[in-house]
């Protein structure tokens, strides 16, 4: 008789059903009228929401929904998924390519920018959508190449030694089937001159259960050093659930590194930037950047100016050590790096 394990008859049942986190995926919010009567929001803020939501759809997630407060219409979470009027705002300077990532994708999926390194669209989908997305207008339908597409992406990749690391996004990229990732994977560890992986994911955050144990199988399994940097504006984001898929990821050999957007509105605070950095390491993540808005059409209500921001990392650096600090940048279209400010 064969007496199986805890852990075999748990990886067993995952592999009959439908993984938790795939189940929360399709049944995120996707109606502005359902995520305000969802939150008890007053009404008259609907025509609003609906406009927006014209213009890039609502995406909320049911673990992201339940950190929401009730009935604040000015709650820092709300603010980043709820779409409002301000949204058909034309305002000059704010664009539907505010990178100018188009001039740099040599193939469908694949933009090169940076020395060393390149990122692969590994899906087009979010499990959410952030109001000041700056790919919120990006042609995901062109960019969704299928696995086998992806051979003239690797062989890119294979005629360019230069090249150290590559950074899967997306839309969201751990939005991907675990199958999916670990062949990616499996044939980008495959490249000699390779030595890193990035990912670029806030499922960690939105949906926790996305670090289940076919995640960390391959993740853990890959000769690639492992960093993913995640997306958290707030320190309410970060839950207990937000803090055990870390400490998971971690154990897998996997560097943790934040990077936030300078929202107005959201977390332009000197306190709540402290306890955003402190809830950050708590949970093993180190804060790596603070980006100033790229201006994306439709969100340019969310825009702090570089003077208000400067000033507010001058004296968020009076209250933090030096490493729980993230850098202030900005992203210029056709510069080298991200530029500090």
């Amino acid at each position: 008789m064969i007496t199986r394990t805890p852990i075999a008859v748990h990886r067993e049942a995952e592999s009959r059903a439908p993984a938790a986190w795939q189940h929360q995926l399709r049944e995120v919010i996707r109606d502005p009228r359902v995520l305000c009567q969802r939150l008890g929001l007053d009404p008259a803020l609907l025509p609003g929401a609906s406009a927006g939501h014209a213009l890039f759809p609502v995406r909320v997630p049911e673990a992201y929904l339940a950190r929401i407060r009730h009935a604040d219409p000015y709650d820092p979470l709300l603010r980043q998924v709820l779409p409002l009027a301000a949204e058909q705002d034309a305002v000059g300077g704010f664009v539907a390519d505010p990178l100018a990532e188009r001039e740099h994708t040599p193939r469908p999926g694949l933009i090169h920018k940076y020395a060393g390194r390149v990122l692969l669209i590994a899906s087009p989908t979010c499990a959410i959508n952030c109001r000041y997305c700056f790919r919120r207008h990006f042609p995901y339908a062109e960019h969704a190449p299928s696995m086998r597409e992806w051979d003239a992406s690797l062989d890119y990749l294979r005629g360019d030694a230069s090249i150290r690391e590559v950074i899967l996004s997306g839309g969201d990229p751990l939005a991907s089937p675990d199958r999916r990732l670990a062949e990616l994977v499996a044939r980008l560890e495959a490249i000699p001159h390779l030595q890193r992986l990035r990912i670029h994911s806030r499922l960690p955050v939105v949906i926790p259960d996305r670090v289940d144990t076919a995640l960390l199988d391959w993740l853990g399994g890959t000769r690639l050093q492992k960093v993913m940097v995640l997306h958290i504006n707030h320190a309410q984001e970060i839950d207990a659930a937000v803090v055990d898929a870390c400490r998971r990821l971690a154990a897998a050999g996997v560097t943790l590194l934040n990077q936030s957007v300078l929202l107005r509105g959201i977390n332009d605070r000197v306190d709540t930037l402290a306890e955003l950095s402190e809830r950050l390491f708590a949970a093993g993540v180190l804060p790596y950047y603070l980006h100033v808005l790229d201006p994306v059409s439709g969100a340019a209500h969310f825009d702090v100016d570089d003077d208000s921001a400067r000033a507010l990392v001058a004296a968020l650096r009076e209250r933090l050590p030096g490493f729980l600090m993230p850098r202030l940048v900005r992203e210029i279209p056709g510069e080298a790096s991200k530029t500090p400010l």
